[in-house]
């Protein structure tokens, strides 16, 4: 009896402990759940494909980029669906991140005016002495209204840039007067210009406008996690990464309207039509098959390192900021 305990003594305790390690918790931030460039998250979920992944994952959501970052370097959560730009900034910093699937090959993005300014600020260098919003100072909305101010021979401080969220928060800043102009992603552009409250001044929502401002393909919202905790979660990554390609093939072969049908009534604002409309006409962001699209890491390196001082003589080593190891093509 003693003789087989000892024998079945090592099977007990690796049974043990991979049904410890099956329980653990799998912390994931969004910057934002709501916005439709991170739609593949929510639809996942949805759809039941990261229950069919067996594993215990949370989503949480903060309306900040920068904050989910924070979030994922105090090793709170293991990953972000974010902007891919963050994988470059925080390799200049010293930390290792990498995105292990990209959800959209443009920002999914639009820079819009007030209608009250509408006459007034009709180009980007009419900025210039305005209040500007975005989602946080050090978000990826930062990052590109500074690029886009230096690239129209302004300087980015001349622009007063404030921190107002998204959505809800944005929308009541704009309407509110305390920016003239902002920054923002699907459904709230949609929201403020099917009601006249707003025009857009530049467009980086579809494909062949984002080249024609970045000079090429924009790598924006993917799922980045720090390097070490991919190297020994393997098997984790690659089940997370499946579901969510899988979502990013329900969204090219579905039409707006049934992906629409598959999304809480709370992500539509009480206006399901217009969110249906906004998803119709940005479908295109979207990757798909999660892959990195060529290119498009030099394309980010090129924007931040135009007015980025941190990362001035550094040197960024890009396949430590991307994989598509983890990529396949489920059915």
């Amino acid at each position: 009896m003693t003789f087989c305990f000892k024998l079945l003594l090592p099977v007990f305790l690796y049974l043990g402990c991979a049904m410890a390690y099956a329980g653990e918790k799998i912390s994931i931030v969004v910057a934002g759940i709501e916005k439709q460039i991170y739609l593949p998250v929510k639809l996942a979920e949805q759809l039941g494909y990261f229950a069919e992944t067996g594993l215990d994952i949370e989503f949480l959501t903060d309306r900040n980029g920068i904050n989910a970052e924070t979030e994922l370097l105090s090793g709170s959560v293991q990953g972000v669906i974010g902007f891919y730009d963050h994988t470059i900034s925080l390799q200049a910093r010293g930390k290792l991140v990498k995105s292990v699937i990209q959800l959209t090959q443009t920002p999914g993005q639009a820079i819009l005016v007030a209608e009250k300014s509408a006459k007034e600020i009709t180009s980007l260098k009419q900025l210039k002495g305005r209040s500007f919003g975005v989602t946080g100072l050090g978000s990826s909305t930062n990052t590109i209204i500074r690029y886009l101010a230096q690239k129209s021979g302004i300087q980015s401080n001349a622009i007063n840039i404030l921190p107002v969220g998204s959505g809800d928060n944005f929308i009541n800043a704009m309407m509110q007067g305390r920016v003239q102009a902002g920054i923002s992603s699907e459904p709230t552009v949609s929201r403020l210009t099917s009601a006249g409250r707003a025009t857009v001044l530049l467009d980086l929502r579809g494909i062949k406008e984002t080249q024609a401002v970045f000079g090429g393909a924009y790598p924006a919202a993917c799922l980045y996690m720090p390097n070490a905790w991919v190297t020994t979660h393997r098997n984790e990554v690659q089940k997370i990464v499946i579901a969510l390609g899988k979502a990013l093939n329900y969204i090219q072969t579905h039409s707006a309207s049934e992906i629409s049908d598959q999304m809480p009534a709370s992500f539509y604002a009480n206006d399901k039509e217009n969110y249906v409309l906004a998803l119709k006409n940005s479908k295109e962001m979207f990757t798909a098959d999660g892959k990195m699209p060529e290119g498009g890491p030099e394309t980010v390196l090129k924007v931040l390192r135009d007015y980025d001082k941190s990362l001035y003589g550094k040197h960024i080593n890009l396949n430590n900021t991307f994989t598509n190891e983890f990529i396949s093509n489920p059915k």
